[in-house]
């Protein structure tokens, strides 16, 4: 009797942030950012300098959970998430420890879009969801293998998921998605009129 199995299987992560203690109020934590994004003129000049949608705190502020302490809370819960994460990949950290690297805020505006990309030097990636009003953008993740297929043809159109070559993930406010760094991603246009606000991070092997 022929079998079929799947092999080197890309995990992706998907939790309620509350799941693992007691969230930050999203209302609060959507405050602090767009406050922060107000005050943050180096992020901002950042941003229109290299033609970004909106705002990102990415290359402008690394210390957002020391400075404020609704961040301190969020990084405690993702580093539960992550742990839980790191459990299922099965990795060898051989004494060493996934120690978060970077945490940046994101604010889409309508319009806006963040092209595909991966986060290099790190091992985990992921996003938590502050605002997402209706019709904001998904997370649109590529088949690893995408640019090795050559030869093969389209996929059909219902699919299914893991054979797809690429996979939109629609969040909800509140949701903590993790995946490995490696893993090429995209926030396609967003559609909506309110901002999309979303707090990104990567965490390392150290």
């Amino acid at each position: 009797m022929s079998k079929i199995a799947s092999l080197f299987v890309t995990r992706l992560y998907r939790a309620k942030l509350a799941e693992l203690g007691q969230a930050p109020d999203p209302a609060e934590l959507e405050l602090s950012c767009l406050s922060i994004a107000d005050d943050d003129v180096a992020g901002q000049q950042w941003c229109d300098d290299n033609d970004f949608p909106g705002y990102t705190s990415y290359a402008s502020l690394d210390d957002l959970r020391w400075r404020f302490p609704i961040f301190e809370n969020l990084v405690e819960l993702l580093d539960k998430h992550v742990a839980e994460f790191v459990k299922d990949l099965q990795f060898n950290l051989d004494g060493k420890q996934i120690k978060l690297e970077s945490i940046w805020i994101n604010i889409l505006p309508e319009g806006g879009i963040h092209t595909s990309h991966i986060h290099p030097q790190s091992v985990i990636s992921g996003t938590t969801y502050v605002a997402v009003p209706k019709g904001a953008s998904a997370i649109k993740f590529e088949d690893p293998r995408h640019s090795m297929m050559m030869a093969a043809p389209t996929r059909e159109v219902d699919a299914r998921e893991e054979n797809r070559s690429f996979v939109y993930v629609q969040p909800e406010v509140g949701d903590v998605l993790l995946w490995e760094s490696w893993l090429r991603h995209e926030v396609p246009m967003n559609m909506a009129e309110e901002e999309r606000v979303s707090v990104s991070f990567n965490y390392a092997w150290e």
